[in-house]
Formats: C-alpha cells, structure tokens, sequence
C-alpha cells in the first residue's frame, strides 16, 4: 500500500461567504464527512483538518500571506491513484461548489523511514 497526501482547495471568496455554522449545523454538515471516512476504513489514515492562515516562508526568512487557497488536508492509503481517486467519489469537499478541488500526492518515502 502507498500513502497518498490529499490537499482540499477551494476559492478565497467561496470561504469568505460562508455563513459560521451553529454547533447543531455544524453537526449536520459533518453527516456527509463521517459516511465518506467510513467507506475508507482503514485506508484512512488521518482524517486531517482545515488549515486557515497559511504564509509563505522564503529563503531570506521573510514571510507573505500564501495565496494557494489551501483548506485542509487528509491522509491516505491505497494501492495506486486509481484507488484514491474511486475513493474521492461522493467525497464532501468536491460536493460543496464546482470551484472546489483535492490535489493528490503520493508520499515517496526517504530511504530508512519506512
């Protein structure tokens, strides 16, 4: 099995006009993410969390805000991207706008860390 990085992204704007949910929305709205994480089982390594205020470091040790639009992330395993992707299927964050979007990176890991 390979560890694959998934990264959410999704528009500055589409955040910026989201209502902050009550804790009875915020319930409901997790509905969806928990039946997701459910159908990976164990391939799931790490359900991640949302990422806000993400900043740029640069070789001078200056830093910027990041202008990725970078929203969460999650961790997991699969036997090649074709799993991962037939995984994402039905997946919350791809059902939340047309904007939005989950980059995929397998993990190579370093020699001795397996």
């Amino acid at each position: 099995m390979k560890t694959y990085l998934l990264i959410y992204h999704a528009p500055d704007a589409l955040v910026e006009s989201s209502v902050e949910p009550t804790a009875e929305e915020m319930e409901k709205g997790m509905e969806p993410w928990r039946a997701w994480a459910a159908k990976c089982g164990e391939r799931l390594m790490d359900f991640g969390q949302p990422l806000i205020n993400g900043v740029q470091v640069k070789p001078d040790g200056s830093t910027s805000a990041s202008t990725r639009e970078v929203r969460g992330y999650l961790i997991l395993r699969a036997g090649d991207l074709d799993e991962v992707t037939a995984l994402l299927d039905g997946h919350p964050h791809l059902d939340w706008d047309e904007a939005c979007s989950i980059e995929l990176h397998e993990v190579n890991p370093l020699p001795g860390t397996e």
